[in-house]
């Protein structure tokens, strides 16, 4: 009874700016998830209502076609774009790339297998043929998903690999001691012939029952994988990641989590449930914190952090600030001193800014979820420690990053370049579509640019119309006309004494600046449009 009052009058509760916080927002649309550091956003996830993130699922798919050249086959798994599977994701036994960060340990069961090579796979899998495979990458503009055989159910502590007689614990467990007391508890898990599982970070420190009751349930989700698989034809989706607030449960309640608030009362029961089977410390960490009148992000102070991570130009502590542009092709960040004047030793300035920009790269690539390959342009620096300074710097703050990141060295030049995991969409991707008016390119017409492309259009239609034209009415945006009744008025005169009538200009507050209408004033027939 105690515990609940002190609930009910928040008493004993963190304060979100200090430590780990959890934020859960949830809406009749949309349910928003956010991580915070001592106060500072550092993940932001969004799930709307009819959303289908697929990544993770795993499909009983058919080869709809094989296409040598790419070494690929597309496969339908029931969406609107086939997915795509490269030969080398169609073989199983030759699967590593999804255990970089894990170190073997060794099977129990080793077997020797028949290598197969990419050649063998048309053969393997023809046209028609039935397959199974799991979404290792979502749909990201006109591509469909990518797909592999390599599947891998993940659980609380440990990842369960119906296909791969693989086990492993995750590298980020660096205890040598803690290493050796979770190979002794791999090698007594009871798995199945022919499968592997490996040891998640936030199984360091956990008692051997949960690796039982954790891999229990894991080979009961299998299970049931399986018997969906037989029941129906393909294609046909036989498992699917749960949603965002039971991803958040399973994946981030961990020690390092101080607290979670949540303001719905029924999925804050949903989490001290869930964290309830992890364990009493985790459910006492879950808190209802009721929005109404002030929204929960407002109230705890991270509304602002949030519409900053959609700003193209994000500010640094000591007054430089980064520019970051998002292109078909790779992601450009720019590094610029701006305001710093804090030294008058300008290599130091220029380190200082340096090390702050690597700092929140790493910080905006994690919150905007954006990936691919990243080239980051940072001001020159003349000492090459300084250079390896910078480098450290982005590494370690890469390391709270779940994506897999490779970072190169900084070039003489500047440049660093680094490719990070896309899985899905990036936030603005998900949040924003292109602008109908400037199709994507950020820009618009100058009112100059627009007066040159009506003057052209004019004198089309007075050549081509010279004899059975009258008075012509030209409809613009508002800072056009304000264009042509200064600067242009003068050349608007000329072009109206070829003319057997008048030009008669008005302007619309509705109309965006790159459209225009060119009127017949007689019969009001649009001549022109755009």
């Amino acid at each position: 009874m105690i515990q609940r009052i002190k609930r009910m009058l928040g008493i004993g509760r963190p304060d979100p700016s200090q430590g780990n916080s959890i934020i859960i927002n949830v809406e009749k649309l949309e349910r928003r998830v956010a991580l915070l550091e001592d106060g500072v956003l550092e993940e932001y996830t969004v799930e709307r209502e009819g959303d289908q993130n697929i990544v993770g699922g795993i499909f009983k798919g058919r080869v709809k076609n094989i296409e040598p050249g790419l070494k690929a086959m597309f496969v339908d798994i029931g969406l609107e774009k086939n997915a795509f599977l490269h030969f080398w994701d169609a073989i199983p036994a030759a699967l590593d790339a999804g255990l970089e960060e894990i170190e073997r340990v060794g099977s129990p069961k080793k077997q020797q297998q028949k290598k197969i090579s990419s050649k063998d796979i048309p053969d393997i899998y023809p046209i028609g043929s039935e397959i199974m495979i799991q979404v290792s990458k979502g749909p990201i503009g006109t591509k469909g998903p990518r797909v592999t055989t390599n599947i891998s159910l993940a659980g609380r502590y440990l990842v369960l690999m119906p296909y791969t007689e693989q086990f492993g614990i995750s590298r980020k467990i660096e205890d040598p001691k803690e290493r050796q007391r979770l190979r002794k508890i791999v090698q007594k898990l009871s798995v199945p012939e022919g499968m592997g599982i490996i040891m998640r970070t936030v199984a360091q420190g956990t008692r051997a029952r949960h690796f039982v009751r954790d891999l229990a349930m894991l080979l009961e989700q299998w299970a049931d994988v399986e018997a969906r698989r037989d029941a129906h034809p393909a294609p046909v989706c036989t498992f699917r990641e749960p949603g965002l607030i039971e991803s958040t449960a399973r994946d981030f309640l961990t020690d390092e989590i101080d607290q979670v608030l949540c303001d719905d009362a029924e999925t804050t029961e949903r989490i001290r449930e869930i964290a309830g089977k992890i364990s009493r410390r985790a459910k006492r960490r879950v808190f209802h914190l009721p929005s109404a009148p002030t929204p929960i992000f407002e109230k705890v102070g991270i509304q602002k952090q949030i519409d900053e991570a959609f700003s193209r130009q994000v500010w640094l502590p000591c007054g430089g600030y980064i520019v970051i542009d998002e292109t078909e092709a790779l992601i450009s960040i720019d590094v610029n001193t701006g305001r710093n004047r804090g030294s008058k030793d300008v290599d130091k300035m220029i380190f200082e800014t340096n090390v702050e920009a690597a700092v929140e790269v790493a910080r905006q690539l994690r919150l905007r979820n954006i990936g691919g390959l990243v080239v980051v342009d940072f001001i020159d620096m003349r000492h090459r420690k300084d250079q390896q300074a910078v480098y450290k710097a982005m590494k370690d703050r890469l390391k709270k990053d779940k994506a897999k990141t490779q970072v190169l060295q900084i070039s003489p030049n500047g440049l660093q370049e680094m490719t990070r995991q896309r899985l899905n969409e990036s936030l603005r991707e998900t949040m924003y579509e292109p602008c109908p008016y400037c199709q994507g390119r950020s820009r618009v017409k100058t009112t100059m640019s627009m007066s040159v492309e009506i003057q052209r259009k004019l004198n089309s239609i007075i050549q081509k119309h010279r004899d059975s034209l009258g008075d012509i009415i030209v409809v613009v945006n508002a800072d056009v006309l304000n264009r042509f009744k200064t600067e242009d008025s003068a050349i608007l005169v000329d072009i109206e004494r070829q003319h057997s009538g008048r030009l008669i200009f008005r302007s619309d507050p509705n109309l965006h600046r790159e459209r225009f209408a060119i009127i017949d004033a007689a019969t009001d027939r649009a001549l022109e449009q755009n």
